[in-house]
């Protein structure tokens, strides 16, 4: 076969010795692979992938994607925890009720002019007991597959599994992907389908990633770093990062251009679009509101400068965005993209 054209050398961001200031550029050209004018994105966190809508803060309510488009966001990322909602032995049968809803959710942004990526979130046991689940794995996204394949492939994609994490790693992850991805082109033969690597789909996990045969993939990155700024306060997490951390060290930045040069590293060499799916930072009172928009314009930027865009966690509920009254003062206009979405 022909060889891959060698895409064009990327700018570095720029920065100083003290505040690294990143500018936007052009989306990267993927050479490999399909792309996905992602834009502007927000993640609809905790809500359809809490136990049942509602328990983890407010549901989603339809006025949210006009308000959501207004604000200038292109995408919304839809986490879904599909597998609380469906029969534990085959066919796997999801609840009617519940596809409805989800339905009626991807059907409601998209008419509001956003595009959506679906996924599949919080399959814990996939983690645990990956062989024993590939199949259930498989059969649900036949099912979610057929349900939204009348949806436009310009505006709706699947993201297969988020966040591949525990015995759900390098040594199995390909071998659980490659029969849901054969499920899922069973009815949707050219939609792109969103992959992420194992260990919470880190940047790291790029540098082993073995992703199936498939000419419409899209390769996927998370970042929380640094984790005790992100995540301090944060009770799920045993033991809880202290509070008190900030923002801003020549630590962090360095880390932050190490990423990036995993990131950019990975996009020369395979020619594959990477984009954020999730990046934010714990809203509690301790840690100050400025902080939170130093941080998300930060990675947003810095990934923008590298053609790499980006999707906020979350909208209206944890690491929130937005609150009762509206969006957090400065926090939309912080958050940046690249200059093009293609």
């Amino acid at each position: 076969p022909a060889p891959t054209p060698t895409p064009p050398p990327m700018p570095a961001p720029t920065s100083t010795a003290t505040t690294p200031s990143y500018t936007p550029a052009a989306a990267f050209s993927a050479t490999t692979g399909a792309t996905i004018p992602v834009g502007k994105c927000v993640n609809m966190g905790n809500h359809l992938e809490a136990p049942t809508e509602g328990a983890w803060g407010r549901a989603i309510v339809d006025a949210d994607f006009t308000v959501i488009k207004a604000a200038g966001f292109d995408t919304i990322r839809l986490p879904v925890r599909w597998s609380s909602h469906a029969l534990a032995a085959a066919p796997y049968t999801i609840d009617a009720a519940f596809l409805a809803r989800v339905r009626h959710v991807v059907e409601t942004a998209r008419k509001a002019g956003l595009n959506i990526i679906l996924n599949l979130h919080h399959y814990d046991e996939m983690a645990t007991a990956p062989a024993a689940h590939a199949e259930r794995f498989a059969g649900l996204w036949k099912q979610i597959a057929a349900a939204f394949a009348d949806e436009p492939e310009a505006s709706v994609w699947f993201e297969l599994m988020n966040e591949p994490n525990g015995a759900l790693d390098d040594s199995n992850l390909k071998a659980a992907l490659t029969p849901a991805l054969a499920a899922v082109r069973a009815t949707n033969r050219t939609r792109p389908v969103i992959i992420g690597g194992q260990k919470w789909s880190g940047v790291p996990s790029l540098e082993t990633l073995q992703l199936p045969d498939d000419a419409n993939l899209v390769v996927t990155i998370h970042t929380y770093d640094p984790f005790n700024f992100t995540h301090q306060g944060a009770t799920w997490i045993s033991p809880t990062p202290p509070l008190g951390r900030v923002f801003g060290s020549a630590a962090d930045y360095r880390e932050l251009d190490a990423n990036l040069a995993t990131v950019r590293a990975y996009m020369q060499r395979t020619g594959r679009q990477v984009f954020v799916g999730e990046y934010g930072a714990n809203d509690n009172l301790a840690n100050p509101l400025a902080q939170r928009i130093l941080y998300y314009g930060a990675v947003s930027s810095a990934y923008a400068s590298i053609g790499v865009q980006s999707c906020a966690w979350a909208y209206a509920n944890t690491f929130k965005l937005r609150d009762g009254t509206g969006w957090l003062p400065g926090m939309v206009e912080a958050i940046r993209t690249t200059t093009t979405l293609r």
